[in-house]
């Protein structure tokens, strides 16, 4: 489980009785995250459920019966010098440290900047994990959160499914709808509960994505379905939780996509299916500072494009009302953004 571009593991391996640490693994995966530190004689602990353990053996940590990481244990500035032999030999290094003030984290962030080896940073309070996350802007690559009791979990599991920078979203003026006949659109329904202002950024061309609301709403036709987004055409792309676009035609259960509700707050959410089906559709085009967008939905009431102040039906939109989207400058390859001049029309 993480948060946007930050790994996220929970320790286990630092309590001293089997028992707690069966608690903290347990506690660990009903909070959501999959990935937990073990140690070495806690093997048994992998059948409690489908996760990805981290072994931890000694100062080396193994994952799949490969070495993929270091722990580095931070005293004084001596250890502080020896993290730079790890960088672009294993995929991690954890960093612990009884007393962060001895090695600024900004020296191991810039030390491995660049470099094929993450920097995962124990932190035992909220207020830590914040500030790791944010030092230097980037912040460390991933978080391990060490704590004694397993229920305080909870605060770290709303911080890492928050996301501190959120969306950017401004208006795009209308500037016509019209039918275009029927084709293939995706509906997709999530494992949790969208609220009303909240959906995901589908569009045609990835420079400019529409926020369109989930159907938590109730019409005058059919019963509100809080979990749905009807998105649009398969050949849209939907931004994911990873910050990658994918097509909707890519979308299916057990993938993770990004909502977001209309004042830019965004949270991972699960697809539970995707159903691709043949429905009337519609065109609409909008337009920011003079470039000109479009996205194709299904033309139904129940698709809605989210507003300021509200959202709006495509049967009732009509130009010069206003709607949410979001401003991306270049272009994708393979779902990432990349600078380079694209034209997609």
């Amino acid at each position: 489980m993480s948060g946007k571009g930050k790994i996220i593991w929970v320790r286990a391996d630092h309590l001293p009785s089997a028992s707690e640490r069966k608690r903290m693994v347990t506690s660990a995966l009903e909070a959501g995250y999959t990935s937990i530190v073990l140690r070495d004689e806690d093997a048994s602990l992998e059948k409690v459920a489908r996760y990805y353990p981290i072994i931890r053996k000694g100062d080396e940590l193994f994952a799949e019966g490969k070495q993929v990481g270091v722990v580095l244990t931070i005293r004084d500035h001596k250890d502080a010098e020896k993290a730079s032999r790890f960088k672009g030999k294993h995929d991690y290094v954890l960093v612990e440290s009884h007393d962060w003030k001895v090695i600024p984290l900004e020296n191991l962030i810039a030390e491995f900047q660049g470099s094929t080896t993450k920097v995962i940073a124990s932190c035992s309070t909220v207020d830590e994990a914040k500030l790791f996350a944010a030092t230097l802007e980037t912040g460390v690559d991933g978080l391990a959160i060490t704590v004694k009791d397993p229920t305080s979990l909870a605060h770290f599991s709303a911080l890492a499914r928050s996301d501190s920078s959120n969306v950017e979203l401004v208006e795009a003026t209308v500037k016509g709808v019209r039918p275009v006949n029927v084709g293939d659109r995706v509906c997709v329904d999530t494992c949790s509960m969208l609220s009303i202002g909240e959906g995901m950024l589908v569009g045609s061309q990835s420079a400019c994505l529409f926020l369109v609301q989930s159907e938590a709403m109730d019409s005058h036709y059919v019963s509100s379905r809080p979990f749905r987004v009807n998105a649009g055409a398969v050949h849209a792309y939907v931004l994911g939780s990873d910050g990658r676009t994918k097509y909707l035609s890519e979308v299916k259960g057990g993938v993770e996509l990004m909502a977001v509700d209309r004042d830019g707050r965004t949270r991972p959410v699960v697809v539970g299916r995707a159903k691709v089906e043949v429905r009337p559709l519609l065109l609409l085009e909008a337009e920011v500072d003079g470039a000109m967008f479009t996205t194709i939905l299904q033309n139904a009431e129940t698709i809605r494009l989210c507003t300021k102040d509200g959202s709006l039906s495509v049967s009732e939109i009509k130009p010069g009302d206003n709607v949410l989207v979001r401003l991306e400058k270049g272009g994708r390859h393979f779902g990432h953004a990349v600078k380079e001049s694209v034209l997609e029309r």
